[in-house]
Formats: C-alpha cells, structure tokens, sequence
C-alpha cells in the first residue's frame, strides 16, 4: 500500500474566510471556505475558522472545530492566531480579503512569531502574480507574451509611461484588488489621471499597472491545479462572449470554449500549464488569456493564484471540486492521490471533459439602481450570476436567461431606435445580448453585428437560430414535429406561449399529450467514460433519461437562484439547513437551483441536484419526474415564494403526483404577499398597520 504524502507534523488549520458580500466577492467564497473546512476534516485536521459574515453556511459551528466571527484585519487574526496556535494557514479561500491579510501578518512578522506557515501557494508566488511587476518580470522569464506595460506608483509616472506602452488607449490595473476595483479604461490625459488616481488608492501596495490595449482581442480563461511534485492539469477552459475590455465577471461565458481551433487550445494550455508551474503555485489558479484570431497571437494578461468566481463556475461546470482539491494539496497531497468523488474510480490527476454546453449570464442590480450607469466595463458590478447547462448552445443560452429572473423568457423585442441599438452593441450594458437579437431581427447582417460588438460570428449565428425558430413558429404554429425541435434548442412553455398567443399552461398540455418530456441528465466530468456515482443532474430533450427516482420518502427544495439586491446567500444557507435536516431525518433531499457560486449546489450537499431554471415549467417537469411527497418553498426567498400558487394550482389538478407544499401552505403566502388581504386580516385582528394604499 502507498503511504500518502499528506502532512503529519501539523494537526490545527486557520482558514481565513471573504468577509462580508460586496461587488465582485460573493457566495464563491462561502462555497470554497466551506468546501475547505470539510476537505481538511475529512483529512483529520483540526480547523479554525475566522470570517465576519453571518449569512454564510462558513460561519456553522459545525463546520470548524472553532469558528471566530471576528473582522478580518491584522489585529483581530493575530489575536486569534495567539490563543488558537494554529500550525497553518490557508489564504487561498477566501478571496482578495484573505490573500491581503496572510500577506500583511506576514509582513507584520505575525506568522514568523507564532511559527505558522503558510499552507498551499507561497507568498512569495502571490506576490510575483498580484504585483504587476514582478508577473511582467517572470512572464518574460519564460517566454510569454504579456501586454507591453509598466508599473507605475504615481500619476505623474503614469502619464510619461502612455508612450512606452503604444499610446492611447491603455488599460489600467491595479495591484492587489478585487474585481477590477479601481482600474479602467483610458483614452486621453484626462481619463489616464482619474482612473489612475482612483486605482493608487485602492491598490493595497499603491502600484497599478499601465498596460497596452488589446481591445477588441478574444478574452478565453483556463482553470489550472498544481501539486507540490508539479503535476499539472487543466480543470476547464471557458470563452468570454465579449471581447477583452469587459471584465470576465461581467461577460457571458460558455463552456468549453466554442471559436478555439485545437492548435489555439494547445498553445493556450500549454502556457497555462507553464505559469502555474513557474509560479508554483500549489492549488488552483485562474489564468486569463487575450487572443488575435487573425493574427494568431496571445497575450497573458493576468493570474488569481487563489480560487475565484470562476473556479466556482468551472467547479459546477465540470463537477471537478476545485476548493476541495486544493485544500487537500495545501495539505501535502498529490492529484493522483485524492479520489474523485463524482466517479469513485479516477482521480484528480485525470482532466475532466465536458459533453454539454454551459453558459453564465451575470446577474446585475440595475433593477434596483435605475439611475445608476449601466455600462460595463473593466470593472465588476454585478452582483451575482447564473449558469445554465445544455447540449447545444441554443439551448443553454435560452436556459440562462430564464434563470436571471429579469422578467424574461427569451428575446423579447426591444422598443429602441436603430441608433439606440447601434450604441448599445458598441457600448455595452446589461442589455447587449437583447439588443444584438433585435438587431439581427430588423436585419443587420450578422458581419456589421459583430464588428460593432465583438461578439464572434459563430455566437451571433447561434442567436440567429434561435430567432429562425421564433420566425418559423409565428408562421406555421406549433405542430408536434416544431415543438419538439424548439424545446431542444430552450424555448420555454412561457417562451412559446407569447409566440402563438396561448396560455402557458395550453403549451404544457400539447407536450404532454405528445410525449415531449424532457430527459434528465449526468455531470460525470469525464464524457460518460466512467459511471458517475453522485447524483447531480441537467435537463435536456433527449432520448435517454439518466435519473432514476428512488421508492425512498423524498423532499424537494427550491434554491433561490441568482445573488442581488434583497436576496442574497442568507436563503443559500437556509436552503442548505434545510437540506441538512431532511437528510438527518433520513428523508431524501432534492435540491434545484442555478447558482454556481452556492453552497446548495455543491453536488455533495443533497441526495439529488438538479441544476436548473427555478420557473414553474422547469421546477414542475422535476416534480413530474420525481414524484417526491413534498416540495418546500419557503426557504428560497421571493424567488421560492413565487411559485407557490402556479404549483399549487398545477399539483391540485394532477391526481398522478402526491406531492404536497410542505410547510407555509400557498394560502398563507398569499395571505402575507396580497397587501390587500394582509391588509383585512391585520383589521380583522384589531392590530394597527400604517395606513397605505396600492
């Protein structure tokens, strides 16, 4: 038998968690922070916690030995590390917040004084990635190609170095932030001296990094491991819709990447694969690519050497753990050791491979902030995301915008001039995706398109598609051969219920009667060559279901879908609570949601996972297809909330399913949602209410 290479002269682990949620930093890093807690565990380490955030599942006394709800700054963690003694210390949770604090205790002499070290990626590896200088240093070290720039500590400094780097328009970035925070985009004098100023401020070590544009380039994303004897793999590769200039957070991204020839793949791995080792990096890393398609030349323009928001999002994608996996390598373990658990048979030395299409649509609070500038850019605004899964483009597209819950179930015709569109694709907002089909629909040719947007033509041709589907309904109606081919391409029941005028629930019955259902299906991150041993499901019109209900007693729960604005990871974890309980209790727990930076969409957290819409069409085909004696919805938020009366309605007229809402009856959320009824019965007990009107 091999005698692991897991650590044994360290018995009690700190982990620095993210904080409170703020732009750029969410739930991702409740989802790592507690993905390491459990990896360690599991490994027999003690942990200690530290995190200020009290909405987090983190923050669960059951899920450290020690948790300290204290702020994350040098004092408090040094007080801590004083009384707890711990012999390690993860930063790589946690976000920027817990990579800044390790790298100041460090600074301050606080883990030299107490003899802790620093588990996973060394200081000295996240300071060559997170100072602008020392990566440009390292990258021309071994051959890479980054952007001609400089760093600069000073407005002044700033302005002289514009002519080194090609002139205007250049890209500014500052080091040690979150998001983009602070950086920007300048084109003139003027611009150069606001956003510098601005990104000097918020950088931790006042440096921002003065860098050639390449505007308009294809921005791709390649998530990479590392282990300590420098085994190396490529967890996901993913494409930004939009080019670079727009920050990844805010881009549309799909999965595996769609324009990339295999030659362009290959280079692009193979450098990723060369960072990480030059870095030496011990866990997982975000690299970020720039690519000329005409020209064939790439650019590496920055690395997180610490799980981030899309390690989260290639963590659901590919069901490949990445937080989990890099805990365990933090504590000496090598990828051919740690098991994967989807599979039970490979390990994580073994790339995944994707037979789906994912795509994520950011999630952003103009909603709420109308007055608010919608534009995007190089920094981040949304608040949150979603992630959709499909076996073609079409389909995971239409699947994602469902999800955002912005009252829209496809293309929706915009109301805006030719100009307004013009500008639009131009200068995006949240809006670009909508106004690139209305485009298409008023007929721009699909080459105009793309210039102004920047959107590939093999993208615009896919909506495109959609849109002849939408042309081909309106003109023939929906007979059986029609709808069944709109389905597989993601039209939604409502979707199609707004082409041909009919009610909803008239779209539901047609496809019913004619046996159009839709299949359930696996992520086993390895293309079905190995069975998948965790239930962790996507819909899709195909011929073959692989979910295969249980006789057990089961509960269905519905998530609360993307972060923003009045609903955040407060009903993530009681969803989770939730979960948990029901699982205590010896009840099989179903979970549906559509969030990938959640907790509750950890493939391990429930019985069952279904990645999905949480709209009544979708959340009801689960129910049609599990037949599970309850569905909880109060645990959800609004988003929950709101399918309490179509379900009902749908359930009480379906004699075939025993399915009950359990808990808050709908009546009862009727009764506290109507103000007018709330209302009446606030009178009918005699308890004063403010007088309002509706």
């Amino acid at each position: 038998m091999v005698e692991l290479t897991k650590r044994s002269d360290i018995e009690k682990i700190m982990i620095i968690g993210s904080g409170p949620i703020i732009i750029g930093q969410a739930a991702e890093f409740d989802f790592s922070g507690s993905q390491a807690c459990q990896s360690i565990r599991d490994e027999g380490y003690k942990t200690v916690l530290v995190n200020s955030n009290p909405a987090t599942i983190q923050t669960d006394m059951e899920m450290a030995d020690t948790v300290y709800i204290e702020p994350i700054i040098p004092h408090f963690v040094a007080r801590i590390i004083e009384k707890e003694r711990p012999a390690g210390i993860l930063s790589g949770m946690g976000g920027q917040t817990a990579l800044n604090i390790c790298s100041e205790l460090a600074e301050l002499g606080i883990l030299g004084k107490y003899g802790v070290e620093l588990l996973g990626t060394q200081l000295e590896a996240i300071a060559t990635a997170e100072d602008r200088d020392l990566f440009r240093t390292l990258m021309y070290d071994i051959h890479e190609p980054v952007p001609a720039s400089r760093a600069c500590s000073s407005i002044e400094e700033a302005i002289k170095t514009v002519d080194e780097v090609n002139g205007y328009p250049v890209l500014i970035r500052p080091a040690y932030t979150l998001g983009g925070t602070g950086g920007g985009i300048a084109h003139n004098k003027e611009d150069l001296q606001a956003v510098v100023g601005r990104g000097l401020v918020y950088s931790r070590i006042h440096q921002v990094l003065i860098e050639e544009s390449v505007l308009g380039w294809k921005e791709y994303e390649y998530e990479v491991m590392r282990d300590s004897q420098n085994t190396c793999i490529t967890v996901c590769n993913m494409e930004n819709l939009d080019m670079m200039g727009i920050h990844t957070g805010e881009s549309i991204v799909i999965a595996p990447a769609q324009t990339l020839s295999d030659e362009d793949h290959q280079m692009l791995r193979s450098a990723a694969l060369k960072i990480i080792r030059a870095l030496k990096i011990e866990g997982g890393c975000n690299i970020q690519f720039a690519l000329n398609h005409d020209t064939g030349e790439y650019r590496v323009i920055e690395v997180n050497p610490r799980v981030s928001r899309s390690s989260a999002l290639a963590s659901k994608a590919t069901g490949y753990p990445i937080a989990r996996v890099a805990a365990k390598i933090a504590v000496g373990m090598t990828l051919d050791e740690i098991p994967n658990s989807i599979t039970g048979k490979t390990y994580a030395s073994f790339e995944p491979t994707l037979d789906y299409v994912i795509m994520k649509i950011p999630r952003w609070p103009f909603d709420k902030f109308i007055s608010a500038d919608k534009g995007i850019g190089t920094q981040m605004k949304s608040t949150g995301e979603v992630m959709a899964i499909g076996r073609n483009v079409e389909e995971s597209l239409l699947k994602a915008v469902r999800s955002l819950e912005i009252d829209k179930m496809g293309f929706d015709r915009l109301e805006y001039e030719d100009e307004e569109l013009i500008e639009e694709m131009k200068h995006p907002s949240d809006i670009r995706l909508f106004a690139i089909a209305e485009a298409l629909r008023r007929g721009f040719q699909s080459e105009e398109i793309a210039k102004l947007s920047g959107y590939d033509l093999f993208f615009i041709n896919k909506i495109q598609n959609i849109l002849g589907i939408e042309d081909e309904i309106k003109k023939k109606g929906l007979d059986p051969h029609l709808l069944r081919k709109a389905k597989k391409f993601g039209f939604s029941d409502a979707y199609l219920s707004s082409l041909v005028n009919e009610r909803e629930n008239r779209i539901r019955t047609l496809r019913k009667d004619g046996d159009i259902l839709p299949a359930y299906k696996m992520v086993d991150t390895c293309a079905a060559e190995f069975e998948a041993e965790t239930p962790y499901y996507y819909s899709t019109y195909a011929s073959q279901c692989e979910s295969i209900p249980s006789q057990k007693k089961k509960v269905m729960i519905v998530g609360s879908g993307p972060i923003r604005i009045g609903q955040g990871i407060e009903f993530d974890y009681s969803c989770v609570h939730a979960v948990l309980a029901l699982r205590e209790e010896g009840i099989e727990a179903i979970m549906v949601n559509n969030n990938p930076e959640t907790v509750s969409t950890d493939y391990d957290i429930s019985d069952k996972l279904y990645f999905e819409p949480l709209t009544f069409e979708d959340v009801m085909n689960i129910i049609d297809k599990e037949n599970p004696d309850g569905i909880i919805l109060q645990f959800g938020g609004q988003t929950s909330i709101n399918l309490a009366a179509p379900i009902q309605k749908a359930l009480s007229s379906d004699t075939k399913l025993k399915t009950k809402i359990l808990g808050t009856s709908s009546e009862a959320i009727d009764l506290a949602e109507d103000r007018r009824k709330f209302e009446a019965l606030m009178r009918k007990l005699a308890i004063p209410q403010p007088k309002a009107a509706t």
